[in-house]
Parts: C-alpha cells; sequence; structure tokens
C-alpha cells in the first residue's frame, strides 16, 4: 500500500485537519515508517502479539479525541507566526503555564494564553523566540522558512561488550507517557518479562489518563515505585538495573546521574540500555509528541498538526525494533533515540499524490493504488488491568 492508503488505515487520518472540514494527508511517510518497524519485529518474533499501523491513533481512540486544527486533538498544542517562521507549543502542564509571564516579558490569562503568546512571537525572529523557548525549558519547537536540514539518525547504537541474553529477556521501564512505555509493551508482546519502575512522589502521568489505553500498554508487567530519596530504596532499583537485559528511560542523563545511573558503564557491564528523549542525549530539549512531530515537518501545509502527539507513537514503534534487533544479538549497547530525528526521518520523501474525498459513508482517499476509506482511530481491547504502582514492591524487598 502507498503511503497515503496506510495513512488512511492507521486512523491518524481522520484526526488531521479542521473538525468540519475534510481529514488531511501528512507530508512525509510516517505510516510507512510504522509499518516498516513493525516488519523487523516480526522478522525476529513472528508469533509475538503486535498491532499494526493503527497503534498510530490508539490513544485518540481510547480518549474519544477528534480532529480539531489548528490545536492539535488533545487541546494542549498549537502553531503561532514568528516575525520570520512558526512557533509551535505544547502547554500540557500547569508548570508550562507558570512560565509563560517569563517567556513574553508580561503578563498572561492562564484561562486564554495563545493571544499573548501569538504577539509576543510575532514580534522576534525565530531564532530570538528558539532561544527563549529553549532556555525556559518549555516544550517547542520552531519552523523557520526553507528550513529542511539534514539531521542524524533517530536511532544512534554505541555497542558495549558480549552478553548472552536469556529467551526471556529481562526490561526495566523507568519511561513514562507514551513513546517509552509503547517500546516496552511491545518487547512484551515479543515475550520480555517488563518491570515498570516509578517514583513514589510522582508516578507515571498516564496513570490519569484513558485508563484503558494505560491498560494496553502496561497489562503483564509489573510495577515497582520507589522513594528516590531512600538511599536503600534507590539500591534497590540499581540492582534491579543491574541485572536488566534492557533498561528503557526517557530522562536527561543529569537526572539519571542524581539516582547513581550511569547508562556508560552499565552498558560496558553487559547491560543494554535505550534512551528516548527530545532531540538526544546530548540536547537539553524538552519536547512533546505534538510540537516535536511539528518541529521535524510533520505538519500540514497551514501549519497545523497531525496525528495525535505523532512523534510519540513512531518513536516508540521505531525504538522497539532497534531494541528487538539488539536482544537478539549477542553485544549489550546503547540505543539513543531521538524523537525530533525518528520524526524527521518519517517526514523526508516525497509526497504521493492523492484526492481526499467525500462519501456517503465518510471520507475517501483516491490515488494510483486505487479508492481508500479513512478509517476512524482505534484501540486494541486491553488483554488485562495494568499493576497499581509499587504493586510487587514486596516482591522486590520494597515497602
Amino acid at each position: 500500500m502507498d503511503e497515503p492508503a496506510l495513512w488512511a488505515a492507521s486512523g491518524a487520518m481522520a484526526l488531521t485537519g479542521r473538525p468540519d472540514g475534510p481529514p488531511v494527508v501528512t507530508p512525509g511517510r510516517p505510516a510507512s515508517a510504522v509499518a516498516a518497524a513493525l516488519a523487523r519485529i516480526r522478522a525476529v518474533h513472528p508469533d509475538a502479539d503486535l498491532p499494526d499501523v493503527r497503534v498510530l491513533g490508539e490513544r485518540a481512540a481510547a480518549a474519544g479525541l477528534a480532529r480539531r486544527a489548528p490545536t492539535s486533538c488533545g487541546g494542549a498544542f498549537r502553531t503561532t507566526p514568528t516575525y520570520d517562521g512558526v512557533l509551535g507549543l505544547s502547554l500540557p502542564r500547569g508548570s508550562d503555564l507558570a512560565l509563560l509571564p517569563a517567556l513574553v516579558e508580561g503578563s498572561v490569562d492562564p484561562e486564554h494564553p495563545w493571544p499573548a503568546v501569538a504577539a509576543w512571537a510575532a514580534a522576534r525572529t525565530s531564532a530570538e523566540v528558539e532561544a527563549r523557548v529553549r532556555l525556559l525549558g518549555l516544550p517547542g519547537q520552531v519552523r523557520s522558512a526553507g528550513e529542511h536540514p539534514a539531521g542524524r539518525a533517530g536511532v544512534l547504537r554505541s555497542p558495549g561488550v558480549s552478553r548472552p541474553v536469556p529467551p526471556r529477556p529481562l526490561v526495566v521501564d523507568l519511561s513514562s507517557l507514551w513513546a517509552g512505555p509503547l517500546c516496552a509493551h511491545l518487547l512484551g508482546g515479543c515475550g520480555a518479562d517488563v518491570v515498570k519502575v516509578e517514583s513514589r512522589d510522582r508516578p507515571d502521568g498516564a496513570r490519569s489518563g484513558p485508563a484503558g489505553f494505560y491498560d494496553l500498554l502496561h497489562a503483564g508487567h509489573r510495577a515497582i515505585s520507589v522513594d528516590f530519596g531512600d538511599e536503600a530504596e534507590l539500591g534497590v532499583m540499581r540492582d534491579l538495573v543491574a541485572r536488566a537485559d534492557l533498561v528503557i528511560e526517557s530522562s536527561r542523563p543529569r537526572a539519571l546521574a542524581r539516582l547513581g545511573l550511569d547508562a556508560e558503564a552499565l552498558v560496558a557491564a553487559g547491560v543494554s540500555w535505550l534512551s528516548i528523549t527530545a532531540r538526544g542525549r546530548a540536547s537539553d530539549a524538552v519536547g512533546f509528541g505534538d510540537d516535536v512531530a511539528f518541529g521535524a515537518g510533520l505538519h500540514t501545509p497551514e501549519h497545523w498538526p497531525v496525528g495525535d502527539a505523532l512523534a510519540d507513537p513512531l518513536t516508540g514503534v521505531s525504538a522497539a525494533a532497534a531494541a528487538v534487533e539488539l536482544l537478539a544479538g549477542r553485544t549489550s549497547a546503547l540505543l539513543d533515540v531521538s524523537m525530533h530525528h525518528v520524526a524527521q526521518e518519517a517526514a523526508a520523501g516525497p509526497g504521493v499524490p492523492h484526492v481526499v474525498e467525500r462519501h456517503r459513508d465518510g471520507w475517501l482517499v483516491v490515488t494510483d493504488s486505487g479508492v481508500h476509506p479513512v478509517a476512524a482511530a482505534y484501540c486494541r481491547p486491553a488483554t488485562g488491568r495494568a499493576p497499581a504502582a509499587g504493586s510487587s514492591n514486596e516482591s522486590f524487598g520494597l515497602r
């Protein structure tokens, strides 16, 4: 199938565009990239329980979201012009809203923040806007006119040492939200033993999202919660990490260093490490799925968002494919996964000629390969309930 047909089947197209207008085909090949990554996993685990391209729309389906351009279907992201480009900014957290007065250097109505952001950005160059966003650690990306720079690979691999991996590898998941847990979920579908680790004070924020989606990603896993201020409990976590065949995390290296976790040293000792960050381990950039996808070039010609937090599922599936291939080998490695560069790879390539047509039963995409209905977003039913935070603590010697 060509990209518009896969995009239409994924459910992500139904999430792209204005609510009163036609669904939109995204640039690049994100659905094809997901299909290719899933095929790589199946090549190693032909009997694995895996999704298809509809994985792109699962969170939106579970949450009952729909397309609502010019904002994201989740409502937290939108774009606004700079003097010479476009800013894409996500405001999903109260802490992001609290930083807006510092961003615009003036007062901001927390109930209606976008007018102040728009007025500030329009009077400044993209370089000035980007520098301010980075300084404050806000999840935003800037697109400048004519900007299509070549980037690094989405997944960088630094080899470690020889170490055999058991048939059921132990995967320790320190990540949260969507991309990392999706990677862990896919590895669990390939037979891995997944242990989710959360801070006792700050559990995974996705627990407050759609329960069915959280269950889908975490059913069948074990879960421990750790007091990061307790040295004895940190010791238990470090021992678990040292025994892991693979660790998944989505934190900055310095945050992990405060917990006594050194990825390079662990890889040298035989533990494989998978790091998912907005722009790679060398960057301090902050990002969420919508703004990262926008910054990488996955947006409509009007600079509207495409899909639902598209960089998250793209990255989760790509990371899982790299992890499966790594675990099938005999050498540990550090996988440095950049959400931005994974999305940038998916945004590359010429578009396929197509037409979107209204039909009495919905929307159709017409290409040289045929006529393809635009499917609604779909979420697989969970195979069980996700474990409660800390439900496996006792078995690990934690309170």
